[in-house]
């Protein structure tokens, strides 16, 4: 502190608003060109009685300058305080004494800055460092930033992904036993976090139908479409039969057990229970059965086509395997989903680009609405972390896009999920797209470059700190640039992330080239390769072309090939696509 009160001033504060004050900056100084670029962005330091002001420049101007004694006046957000104290000094955020008419105001030193970021304990995490002073590491606080949630936001391009990353590889390091589940929409995550993490796919999945309560399960019956209403009261009357008649096969052969009505169990259609489809579709027939009515008949009929149709997809058997075989194996989906026990991969990556479009946003609602309710069960004794990429497509502001149960769990968890140790990581390039009630759960935000009035607009409605006027910065940010806001950084800051092993790099990072290639050889045998792997992604049958042909029979406990696109930049896939078909 000492080196920093000797410090001449460049300037005096002239007036005092609120959180605001404008500085007044003198003709001469002793300071260095350097230090006397009062620019925006830079922070400052002034002297009270009491304490040292930490503030930031917003604007500077010539006009309006009051008397000679001036060139400029600057304005400035009063940020917080550094109070001394009996070991060292300290910084608090908040203002409480402020500054009067005549305090000088000095640019802030490297000591100053240390203060301000310094770690205040073991639970930080160094993510980079400050676009002002790079000498100066900025922290970010793990318990702020996670029990009360968090987003990334920024423009394709920017170092989004690569922020993921590295944010995540660093609460990896520092908290070793919490459980982290990312929805990865592009399967660009895959090769990120090492043997750390656990990939699953539709090839190792396994998320039994009757996981899925009514409105999910119909949503994949319809193909996302709007049901048909008699339908609908046809599955709402079977379902809960089909779950009491299963009841009562495994318990059949318990001695002196009295049959009971399946109705009479109590089940509700959203009750996460095993039934057997072949239990679902006998009901159903039965019921077509006794009517003699054609037109009613055609309503039953359609509605066992219906399940007939998705059951043999091959692109739902990560659903409808073993359908008709039934067994209770909630508790194997969810030890294996959200790693209890961990086994040395506390981490689990859904690779969603390998799911049939149609039924992705049920899938996502599925995994959202366990992770909360395990939470809310378990009254949060073991933490997890839910990190929703492209976020905007499962929670949008508009109501009449996506699917309400996805948006009404992920909502949940925004809301209450800290009260049950679940906490929600949001990323998205369209903020304005993403519903705001949401965004403004997450009381930290990491905003990179937004090129877009209405994400910008919409990020100033969601920060509520006294440097709110930072945002203005948005536009200009470079690539890997970042305004960290909010309760896991002891200051609004500008930063830039530090840079990410190349093992850690999102695979966005590495564009393929626009170029063609002289080595690829695209002849007939390599289009009919490619089209061999295509048709075989939607048939039941192996094809020796596909790079995950090998492990298909694998346990559910084995890691799944990586699908495309993540692949995709492997420098030999043009010659693993040139073998010979068989």
């Amino acid at each position: 502190m000492a080196e920093a009160i000797t410090t001449p001033a460049f300037g005096k504060i002239i007036s005092v608003r609120g959180s605001m004050a404008r500085a007044g900056i003198l003709p001469e100084s002793r300071l260095s060109p350097a230090a006397m670029r009062a620019t925006v962005g830079r922070f400052i330091s002034i002297r009270t009685a009491t304490s040292t002001i930490i503030a930031m420049i917003t604007e500077v101007s010539c006009e309006d300058v009051v008397g000679d004694a001036y060139i400029a006046s600057a304005s400035v957000d009063l940020l917080g305080e550094i109070l001394p104290g009996p070991v060292r000094a300290k910084f608090q955020r908040g203002v409480t004494t402020y500054p009067t008419i005549g305090d000088a105001v000095e640019p802030i030193s490297s000591e100053e800055l240390r203060i301000v970021y310094a770690p205040n304990g073991s639970d930080q995490i160094n993510v980079g460092t400050l676009q002002q002073d790079p000498s100066v590491i900025a922290y970010v606080d793990i318990e702020e930033m996670l029990s009360k949630h968090f987003a990334v936001l920024g423009s394709t391009g920017v170092g989004k992904s690569t922020g993921v990353s590295l944010l995540l590889n660093e609460i990896l390091k520092s908290r070793p036993a919490l459980r982290i589940f990312l929805l990865d929409v592009h399967n660009e995550y895959g090769r990120c976090f090492g043997d750390k993490a656990l990939v699953l796919n539709p090839r190792n999945l396994k998320l039994p139908f009757w996981l899925f309560n009514f409105d999910e399960i119909v949503d994949v019956l319809f193909a996302g479409r709007p049901g048909v209403p008699e339908e609908l009261d046809v599955l709402a009357e079977v379902i809960p039969i089909a779950k009491g008649l299963y009841v009562q096969y495994t318990s059949a052969d318990r001695i002196g057990l009295k049959r009971v009505d399946p109705k009479a169990i109590g089940y509700t259609a959203d009750t996460p229970v095993p039934y057997r489809l072949v239990d679902l579709i006998s009901l159903i027939d039965e019921r077509m059965g006794k009517l003699e009515n054609r037109s009613s008949r055609i309503i039953y009929h359609k509605l066992i086509s219906r399940i007939e149709t998705v059951r043999n997809d091959p692109r739902y058997a990560f659903m409808f395997d073993n359908a008709n075989v039934g067994g209770d194996t909630m508790a194997e989906v969810i030890s294996h989903l959200f790693r209890l026990p961990a086994g040395g991969k506390p981490m689990t990556i859904m690779q969603l680009a390998g799911f049939p479009a149609e039924v992705v946003d049920s899938v996502v609602s599925v995994l959202c609405r366990m992770a909360f309710d395990f939470g809310l069960w378990s009254d949060g004794v073991s933490p997890l972390l839910f990190v929703c990429e492209e976020a905007h497509r499962y929670a949008a502001a508009d109501r009449a896009i996506g699917f309400g149960p996805t948006r009404k769990a992920v909502s949940r968890i925004a809301k209450e999920g800290r009260k049950y140790g679940v906490y929600l990581g949001l990323v998205t390039q369209r903020p304005a797209e993403l519903d705001a009630t949401i965004l403004s759960q997450c009381n930290t935000l990491f905003a990179m470059r937004l090129a877009n009035d209405r994400d910008q607009s919409l990020l100033r409605s969601a920060v509520s700190d006294a440097a709110a006027n930072l945002l203005s910065f948005i536009p200009s940010l470079g690539t890997r640039e970042v305004l960290a806001f909010g309760e896991g950084v002891a200051l609004p800051t500008r930063l830039r992330f530090k840079e990410v092993p190349p093992q850690q790099l999102p695979r966005s990072e590495a564009a393929i080239s626009t170029v063609p290639s002289t080595a690829a050889g695209h002849d007939m045998h390599f289009v009919s390769a490619v089209l061999e792997r295509w048709r075989g992604a939607t048939s039941h049958r192996d094809v020796p072309n596909d790079p995950g042909f090998t492990e298909r029979p694998l346990a559910r406990t084995v890691d799944a090939p990586m699908l495309q696109p993540s692949l995709g930049l492997d420098p030999d896939r043009f010659s693993l696509l040139k073998k010979p078909l068989r």
